[in-house]
């Protein structure tokens, strides 16, 4: 296994990644760091959910920024807010010790003019969503012309999430020299359409685990029982995990409310992220739960996006995804940097045969276990 120094990684931001003890590579980031500083090509890197992909790409970036040039050279996409504000803090983080690099995110649920005021000072690296970049290139207050480097992070959710026009319309403001590095931990059919439209046909690829997309540190369980008897077969597996942090997948937003309810009326510290709530309150239940003054965190698949905890215990889909690529991030939120985990379905007898055709697709071998 290679050091950073060895990846070619300059001296302030191995300093940086000791100061937030990271000091051995990934495997993403063993393979992606020192193609993507020494070519600059385009670059597809497939790796699950939490194996260090914002370092992978993120190191390159920095080391490539012009610090006497004001202009945007580096553009980030990626699906939600919650992701695009913890990309933004760890490349902050990555820039302790090194020549000032100018870090901005943009985002729904702010005030635009605020962004766009933020935007009009040295701006070395923008973190985006898409819909909110669409809205600043509308007003003509974002200039992307100098974009040398375009990121597009989680690529496989921002398809899923509907942004597919918004990244067409987004690469081709950026066209010319620019390269396009991209991040997946799936590649379905509608992502490949856009690799071949606006990458280069030799773009470098990495896999990590070709033939486990899903983290190997993760334990799948699936318990089934009466729909009736759901919410007591959910009681009596967080009983088991004590005081142990984990996150609960529903699939609506009334759902996920519903079921913080219930646990609350059963003593549990939980609360619910969903697309009803205002910013300010996804974000206050986000610190809580990192701060670990709530064990639980009930949420839908489109909310549960940049949810990064390290000392995340299990996951629970209180009801299976529609989309198998979902199962994989949600699977992904634990066992994260190096951890164990475990992700539990809870399903009735007729959804069994929907467990098989996860654990063939996904290469990934399920375990039944039973009511205590």
């Amino acid at each position: 296994m290679k050091t950073y120094k060895e990846l070619g990684v300059k001296d302030e931001f191995i300093k940086a990644l000791k100061e937030i003890n990271i000091e051995t590579p990934t495997e993403i980031q063993e393979k992606a760091i020192p193609f993507l500083i020494e070519d600059r090509t385009d670059f597809i890197g497939q790796a699950q959910t939490g194996t260090g992909k914002t370092i992978a790409f993120g190191i390159p970036l920095l080391q490539a920024i012009d610090n006497n040039d004001s202009r945007i050279q580096a553009l980030i996409l990626s699906p939600t807010r919650e992701l695009c504000q913890q990309i933004a803090k760890q490349l902050f983080k990555l820039t302790k010790f090194s020549n000032k690099i100018f870090i901005e995110s943009v985002y729904g649920g702010e005030k635009i003019e605020d962004q766009i005021r933020a935007l009009s000072r040295p701006t070395h690296i923008v973190v985006a969503t898409p819909g909110r970049l669409i809205d600043l290139l509308d007003r003509k207050a974002i200039d992307l012309s100098q974009v040398e480097t375009i990121v597009l992070d989680e690529a496989d959710e921002m398809l899923s999430m509907g942004f597919k026009d918004e990244l067409e319309n987004i690469l081709r403001h950026t066209t010319g020299s620019r390269n396009t590095w991209l991040f997946s931990a799936t590649i379905p059919e509608n992502l490949k359409a856009i690799i071949g439209k606006y990458m280069d046909t030799d773009a470098y690829k990495v896999e990590i685990n070709k033939r486990n997309i899903v983290n190997s540190s993760i334990e799948h369980q699936f318990l089934t029982c009466d729909p009736r008897h759901k919410f007591e077969s959910l009681v009596q597996f967080l009983n088991v995990q004590g005081g142990d942090s984990g996150i609960i997948f529903c699939r609506t937003k009334t759902d996920t409310q519903d079921l913080v309810n219930k646990l609350l009326s059963k003593n549990f510290v939980a609360d619910a992220i969903h697309g009803d709530l205002q910013q300010r309150e996804r974000e206050k239940a986000m610190r809580a739960f990192k701060k670990h003054k709530i064990q639980l965190l009930v949420t839908t698949d489109v909310s549960a996006r940049g949810i990064d905890v390290d000392d995340l215990c299990f996951v629970v889909h209180y009801n299976l995804p529609e989309k198998l690529e979902y199962y994989t991030h949600r699977s992904g939120r634990t066992a994260r940097a190096g951890k164990k985990g475990v992700s539990l379905s809870i399903i009735d007898a007729k959804e069994t045969r929907r467990i098989r055709q996860i654990e063939q697709a996904l290469n990934i071998k399920f375990k039944r276990i039973s009511e205590k």
